[in-house]
């Protein structure tokens, strides 16, 4: 990897931790993506909760320093999440993910858009958007898309993005590297409707 390279990241987590798609496994996260802003070892720019996994598109200036980022990224992480899941007075023991993350280099302008939609959008692919409330969402709540200023819809500007006064957004960084900036943008406009294709890599 190089520092002008971008990484798409998978993470898994164990079946007794639950989804990760509810109130206070959001706020969990939410609370490590500040602490790898704050440590600056990794930007996460992109960044979605599923209920069994969390994609990442991240940046890092060398191995070292992503080795390093994510381990706190995952530590603080798991260190909320088994508070959440304690009993109120001791933290939970046990691990929260299940192995160590996959990791896809992004050289490519057409591999860079590509991995920006699948991760924002993850959630249609996963069809969480089919019921209830969900079904009017535009962006998913509990992935940085409210943070994505380059949405095919922006254009809209009567468009109304149905994201509560008092959402928190997870905490992302703007992308330094080329494809993640600017190179996308070549190969084509990324829709908040769009459905991401079944595989990624």
């Amino acid at each position: 990897m190089k520092p002008y390279h971008a990484l798409h990241l998978v993470l898994r987590v164990v079946p007794a931790v639950g989804s990760l798609r509810r109130r206070l496994m959001y706020r969990a996260m939410r609370e490590a993506t500040i602490v790898a802003a704050v440590r600056e070892r990794i930007r996460i720019v992109h960044i979605s909760l599923q209920r069994t996994h969390v994609h990442l598109l991240v940046e890092a200036d060398d191995a070292g320093k992503l080795a390093r980022g994510m381990q706190g990224f995952q530590i603080s992480a798991a260190r909320n999440i088994n508070t959440i899941l304690g009993d109120g007075t001791r933290r939970r023991r046990g691990a929260v993910f299940a192995d160590r993350y996959h990791l896809e280099v992004i050289k490519s302008p057409t591999r860079a858009r590509h991995a920006i939609g699948y991760v924002l959008s993850n959630w249609r692919r996963h069809r969480e958007d089919q019921e209830g409330l969900p079904s009017t969402w535009l962006v998913d709540p509990f992935s940085s898309g409210i943070s994505f200023p380059d949405w095919k819809e922006m254009a809209d500007r009567d468009l109304m993005w149905p994201i509560r006064e008092t959402y928190d957004p997870l905490v992302v960084r703007r992308p330094a590297s080329w494809v993640l900036r600017e190179g996308w943008k070549q190969i084509g406009s990324i829709s908040a409707r769009d459905v991401p294709g079944s595989r990624c890599g």
